[in-house]
């Protein structure tokens, strides 16, 4: 990131546009009607949005229909997917101050976040999918002599993709990079808490050359325009990226309209495990404060039940409480700040409730605990952390995403796995020991789709990502990825005279 860069200065001169793009062109929505975009950061209004129905989707499934039909994209050769994903990937990094800069103004991140870590991330896994397309084998299968049995991969066709609004870019791309890059056409639909920078890059999707009607973004509410999307009969596969909530409403929707796939990555309620031998205690610190408040908590995969073990518990929380003042939020547009805004006012009164509730079920509050920076007309929450929690406490069963964390303690290796199982999630897990034996019994007992050992959220567009239990179904990133949007299909040749 620019150092020198004024981001107030550059904030106050962005006019983003709110409108759909449906089959290549930025259009209203039907009904003409909008909503705002307001930025958690100061409460400015940042953009009038297309609040997008459903005869708004029925566009742009349609255009994406044709566009699958008639073959503009996925008839290109691979290696030319690629050079156009390649080329997608660099115009988000050529545009890296202004999508970054969109990011935080929308949902709140930090700008230094948005410009090193999102701008970067998403770019990568677009560029990654594009690479990859054209390395991937279909099979012959070892059928006997008189069979040659082909094994190939074909897009599904029109993907349907709902995405969360707290790592808009980055959730996007998870999804549209590979669902692009085997052939496939795709109506995106943010979330209204923050759609601008989707928009942005589909713009930037047209430019670098995917097709018109391949890559569409429709705006809207979830039950305006999420709904009809899922409910589609000519959308062949929904993949959702949000709570578990309404990812069971998703599956329900698939069932009930054309059986098409869906793809969920839900919530998640990740134990982080310190055993007393944990081998750097500075760094289980460190990683366990700096995970929980990164991104202002709101991460499905944060470590927001944190098990130490009983004998250090005192020691780690005292190193853990000198650097809670580190996490105080600041101004998003400030290079300095680390910890941001929260997305928007529902979500900040969600979260106050939910601190609120912590401290009437008999939890200690040891850290925050209130709203801060009221005077700026935005949302934000102080780092909190509660001391002396238990599994039955709300603050320890349900998904908060918000800055908080919760302690508690275990006695053996048992005991902490028996807790750390006890949730209906099983994202990402984590275990500190230096002991290689506990470490992998541990980390093989765990019911979760990562588990870090002594680090967390650790990460690579190579390995998969999601989880276990209500934390979903199917795996993003990875080549595992592209299983969610290709169809398998069986050839058999005769063969009447083998030689």
């Amino acid at each position: 990131m620019n150092a020198i860069i004024d981001w107030h200065a550059v904030a106050g001169n962005l006019r983003p546009d709110g409108r759909a793009l449906i089959n290549g062109q930025r259009r209203a929505a039907r009904s003409g009607a909008v909503f705002s975009s307001i930025s958690p950061v100061d409460g400015r209004v940042l953009a009038e949005v297309a609040r997008c129905e459903q005869a708004d989707v029925e566009d742009a499934v349609a255009a994406a229909r044709t566009a699958f039909e008639d073959r503009r994209w996925r008839g290109l050769a691979p290696a030319q997917r690629k050079r156009i994903m390649i080329r997608f990937a660099d115009l988000l990094q050529q545009h890296g101050d202004e999508l970054a800069l969109t990011e935080t103004l929308d949902m709140g991140k930090p700008i230094k976040y948005s410009r090193a870590l999102d701008v970067n991330s998403a770019a990568n896994c677009i560029r990654w999918y594009g690479e990859a397309v054209d390395k991937v084998y279909d099979e012959i299968a070892p059928t006997p002599n008189t069979a040659l049995a082909l094994i190939t991969r074909e897009p599904v066709g029109v993907v349907g993709v709902i995405v969360p609004w707290n790592y808009p870019m980055i959730m996007a791309a998870w999804k549209i990079a590979p669902a692009l890059a085997v052939g496939n056409s795709v109506v995106l639909k943010p979330s209204e808490k923050s759609p601008l920078t989707a928009l942005r890059m589909a713009d930037l999707a047209l430019e670098a050359g995917i097709p018109e009607g391949v890559f569409n973004v429709v705006t809207g509410y979830g039950a305006e325009a999420g709904s009809p999307l899922a409910l589609h009969m000519d959308v062949d596969c929904i993949a959702f990226t949000g709570s578990t909530r309404v990812g069971k409403q998703i599956h329900v929707m698939a069932g009930q309209s054309n059986l098409k796939r869906a793809w969920t990555e839900l919530g998640g309620k990740s134990p982080n495990i310190v055993f007393a031998d944990c081998p750097d205690l500075d760094r289980a610190v460190e990683a366990a404060v700096g995970s929980i408040f990164f991104n202002q908590g709101e991460s499905c995969n944060a470590p927001s039940r944190l098990f130490v073990e009983a004998g250090i518990k005192e020691k780690f929380l005292e190193k853990a409480l000198a650097l809670v003042p580190g996490y105080a939020p600041g101004n998003p547009l400030d290079p300095a700040t680390v910890m941001g805004a929260i997305v928007d006012q529902t979500q900040m009164n969600t979260v106050l409730r939910y601190i609120e509730s912590g401290r009437s079920e008999g939890a200690r509050l040891i850290a925050g605990g209130e709203q801060a920076r009221v005077d700026s007309g935005g949302c934000y929450v102080e780092p909190t952390i509660f001391d002396g929690v238990n599994n039955d406490m709300k603050i320890a069963r349900e998904e908060i995403f918000g800055p908080v964390l919760s302690v508690l303690s275990f006695t053996d290796a048992a005991d902490v796995v028996r807790q750390a199982n006890a949730s209906v999630y099983g994202l990402h897990a984590a275990v500190w020991t230096r002991d290689i034996n506990k470490a992998h019994g541990v980390a093989r007992a765990l019911r979760a789709g990562t588990v870090h050992v002594n680090q967390y959220d650790e990460d690579d567009i190579t390995v998969p990502f999601g989880g276990f239990k209500q934390s979903g179904v199917g795996r993003d990133k990875s080549l595992h990825a592209f299983d969610k949007y290709q169809e398998v299909k069986t050839t058999w040749i005769r063969i009447d005279s083998p030689v």
